[in-house]
C-alpha cells in the first residue's frame, strides 16, 4: 500500500500510522481511523478515506469492507460523542454558560430548542461537512434524540461521504490528492463563516454590554440628580 508523502510533521506521522494500521489488521484499521477521526477532528477523513479506497484498489481488501468499516467506525465515534452530550446535559451546560464570558444559559435554551426542531437534518447533513461531522453529535445527546434516529441518520450521512471519498480513492488511484485540493477548499469556507459568525457574536454582545453599562450609569446619574434636588429642595424648606 502506498504511504502518504513524507512529512515531519505530527499529522503525517498520524497518517502513516493510520497506512501502516490497514497494512496490518486490513479495512478494520480504516474503521479505527475513521472512528478516531470523531473525536480527534484534526484526523482528516478526506485524507484516510482515500487511501482506504487505494488500499481496496489494491486489494488489500475489497471496495465494500472499506465502505463497511469506514461507516462503521463513523458510527462508534459519532455515539461515543453522543454519549459525551448526553452525559453534559442540558442543566449542566446552562451552568457552564452562566459562567462563561458573553454567554448566557439562555443561548444553551434556544439553541436546544433550535437542534428539537432541525435536529434529524442537523445530524444528516452535518456528516457531510467538515468540522461538524463530529460537533454535530454532541447536541444530539444533549436534546437526548432517539438513539435509533440518530443512528440511522448518522450511517446514512456518513455512508454518502465516505462512498464519495473512499470511491475517488478507489477510481483515482495514486492521483486521489486531486480530491483533496477541493476538500480543503471546503474547509477554508467553513472555516471562515465559523469565525465571522463567532467574531459577530462576540462583537453584538459586547456592544450589548457596553450599552448596558452605559445605560446603569446614566440611570444612576439621574438617580444622584433626584437625589440631590430632592435633598436642597428639602433644604430651603
Amino acid at each position: 500500500m502506498t504511504e502518504t508523502s513524507p512529512d515531519s510533521s505530527w499529522l503525517s506521522a498520524l497518517l502513516d500510522w493510520c497506512v501502516s494500521l490497514m497494512d496490518v489488521i486490513g479495512p478494520a484499521g480504516a474503521g479505527v481511523a475513521i472512528a478516531l477521526e470523531n473525536l480527534f477532528p484534526p484526523l482528516p477523513s478526506e485524507v484516510v478515506l482515500p487511501l482506504a479506497g487505494l488500499a481496496a484498489s489494491t486489494g488489500s481488501f475489497s471496495l465494500f469492507e472499506a465502505l463497511g468499516w469506514t461507516t462503521g467506525g463513523s458510527i462508534v465515534g459519532a455515539l461515543l460523542l453522543y454519549g459525551l452530550g448526553a452525559w453534559l446535559g442540558v442543566d449542566r451546560l446552562r451552568r457552564i454558560a452562566g459562567r462563561v464570558p458573553l454567554l448566557h444559559p439562555e443561548d444553551i435554551d434556544r439553541t436546544v430548542g433550535w437542534f428539537q426542531r432541525h435536529g434529524g437534518k442537523a445530524v444528516f447533513f452535518g456528516r457531510m461537512i467538515p468540522i461538524f461531522r463530529s460537533l454535530i453529535s454532541i447536541p444530539a445527546g444533549v436534546t437526548r434524540m432517539p438513539l435509533w434516529r440518530f443512528g440511522l441518520l448518522t450511517a446514512a450521512g456518513s455512508l454518502i461521504w465516505n462512498t464519495i471519498f473512499v470511491l475517488s480513492g478507489y477510481l483515482l488511484g495514486e492521483s486521489w490528492h486531486v480530491v483533496e485540493q477541493y476538500v480543503d477548499i471546503l474547509q477554508y469556507v467553513v472555516i471562515a463563516v465559523v469565525a465571522l459568525a463567532g467574531a459577530w457574536f462576540v462583537f453584538v454582545r459586547t456592544r450589548a454590554v457596553v450599552e448596558a453599562s452605559r445605560e446603569r450609569r446614566t440611570a444612576a446619574q439621574h438617580e444622584e440628580t433626584r437625589e440631590l434636588a430632592s435633598s436642597t429642595s428639602a433644604g430651603r424648606d
